[in-house]
């Protein structure tokens, strides 16, 4: 339940802080004096997004805090999950600063606001005047029943079920048409790929051709002027090596006087070895020179080949083909076990839509069973708030064909009719603003005792009736109290008689600027408040005895 709210800087609201009873608490006040914008401070705490400027002082930042006390409402679960501290007394908190950044906080710790609504639906139910709309929404009827027959798992169990459904079909229907297209291209692929696998590719085989190939088409070049290395090496008179063998006798010679010649000497036989290795490697290079025009051939042929290849897929090397060969096979293959993927598939699909049939039954079975339990609490407090003739009759009609959707096979209308002897017809066709909001109010009644709820706030529900119905109407929010907190923003002294607390919303123009303030009044001061609610601002002596009577 709601025990305290701190409002700062938000719209006329300078600075409010204000605590609830655990009961009945009335919010009264004048037209324009501000019980909407404490309303709309609270949804911002429940997860509400901030639209436009907030700020009674733009240099200031907005901050608007909540205190709950949540045990006993087995919230421990949804903190552990969010991974928040679970405190008895639970602190929501909303922070928007001037130039419109939102921080939201439970306990604090940073949340962001899809956490802070979840939460803030687990808190509190605002059922405002325009909410009464929703009664005519099919959706909002069939949560009804969902709710009085405490289908929560089950229902989403259902949902969850359902959504695997539609993925396993699209995916089926996706697979049929790639499997159909790929027979179509199976053909196409099958060449391709025969085409490479033919072609036998080895990842480094086309550098080697390559190369081959230019050593095969200079072989000529190449034997002419390996053969004349060799001359000027050795064969010549004036070949190097005996030129050096020459110059290492002189040097010998010379080492015998001078030591530091040796070391030349030594390093001019090295380089003679060196030499005479060098003539030996180009001789046998140059005899196994030859013009092999059969071998260029071949070579000629296979890099044709591989280039044809390379320019047919777009692609620049032997690696790129060997992969785009393999992709091949891949496709090949999955076309080929296509077919046993598809029934697998459809047998999956089956099993899905078995389990789908089951749950839709469950969910039907029990929607029925509390459809006449529905009926009779809602006509009994129909009874309780003046309507003794009213009749809620609430159909359930099956989908066509076996089909079923997000919310089973079941369609629930609810049917209305105030008078005596009248058919029951959509709500929309038959029932007036005042008789929406009591059966609103019966609605609202039976869901709260089902869900305990913590809190549940009544915006101007009271739209449409007056005299007896208020009183009714009264009573049964103050009954609604005794399971669960109850916020009633109301016009009415009848209503505003039952509550336990009474807080009175005013503006205060004492100073420069308008604002808005709250406080909750004493017995004297609650006689005065509804006197003025019977007659106007200066009630006279009927008036305040009047409402002394509606308060004993």
């Amino acid at each position: 339940m709601l025990k305290r709210l701190a409002i700062s800087n938000y719209a006329l609201i300078d600075n409010l802080d204000i605590s609830f009873s655990n009961e009945l608490n009335i919010l009264t006040g004048e037209t324009g004096a501000g019980k909407s914008i404490i309303l709309g401070a609270l949804s911002l705490i429940l997860g509400q997004r901030a639209e436009g400027k907030y700020f009674f002082n733009q240099q200031k930042k907005c901050v608007i805090e909540g205190t709950f006390l949540v045990n006993g409402f087995h919230l421990n679960e949804f903190f552990e999950e969010n991974d928040l501290d679970y405190e008895l007394e639970t602190v929501l908190r909303r922070e928007i600063s001037s130039d419109g950044k939102s921080r939201a906080f439970i306990n604090d710790t940073p949340v962001n606001l899809t956490t802070l609504k979840k939460l803030g639906e687990k808190l509190i139910d605002i059922h405002s005047q325009h909410a009464t709309l929703e009664i005519n929404d099919e959706d909002f009827q069939l949560l009804v029943i969902d709710t009085i027959a405490d289908n929560g798992v089950l229902r989403e169990s259902y949902k969850s079920t359902f959504k695997e459904y539609r993925q396993a079909q699209a995916k089926l229907k996706e697979l049929v048409a790639q499997s159909e297209q790929s027979k179509s291209d199976l053909d196409y692929f099958q060449f391709q790929f025969n085409e490479l696998e033919k072609a036998s590719l080895s990842e480094d085989e086309q550098t080697q051709l390559e190369q081959d190939q230019d050593v095969l088409t200079h072989a000529e070049e190449i034997k002419r002027s390996l053969l004349t290395a060799v001359g000027l090496l050795s064969e010549s008179e004036t070949a190097a090596i005996t030129q050096l063998k020459e110059a290492a006798v002189n040097l010998g010679s010379a080492e015998r006087y001078n030591p530091e010649v040796k070391e030349l000497n030594e390093r001019l036989n090295s380089s003679l070895i060196e030499i005479k290795d060098i003539l030996s490697e180009i001789e046998r290079i140059e005899q196994h020179s030859t013009v092999d025009e059969v071998r260029l051939e071949e070579i000629n042929q296979r890099l044709d080949l591989l280039y044809s290849l390379q320019k047919k897929h777009r692609v620049s090397s032997n690696l790129e083909l060997i992969q785009l060969r393999d992709q091949l096979s891949d496709k090949l293959n999955s076309i080929l076990f296509a077919d046993e993927d598809i029934e697998k598939l459809k047998l999956e699909v089956e099993s899905i839509h078995a389990k789908l049939i089951d749950l839709a039954e469950q969910l039907n079975q029990s929607r029925l069973a509390s459809i006449p339990h529905v009926e009779k609490a809602i006509k009994t407090t129909l009874n309780e708030v003046g309507m003794p003739n009213a009749v809620l009759q609430i159909s359930n009609d099956q989908l066509e064909n076996g089909k079923f959707d997000l919310n089973g096979t079941d369609q629930i209308k609810f049917l209305f009719t105030a008078n005596k002897g009248q058919v029951p017809l959509p709500m929309n066709k038959v029932a007036s603003g005042g008789e929406l909001s009591r059966l609103m109010l019966s609605i609202k009644s039976l869901i709260a005792v089902h869900t305990s709820l913590p809190t549940i706030i009544f915006d101007e529900i009271d739209t449409g009736i007056s005299g007896e119905v208020a009183l009714k109407v009264g009573k049964i929010m103050e009954k609604l109290s005794n399971n669960m907190q109850v916020i009633a923003i109301t016009h009415l002294p009848q209503i505003a008689a039952r509550g336990n607390a009474h807080y009175t919303v005013y503006k205060d123009e004492q100073t420069d600027i308008t604002h808005t303030n709250i406080k909750q009044i004493g017995q004297e001061e609650r006689v005065m408040e509804l006197a003025k609610m019977l007659s106007g601002n200066n009630p006279g002596e009927s008036a305040i005895l009047n409402a002394r009577e509606l308060l004993n």
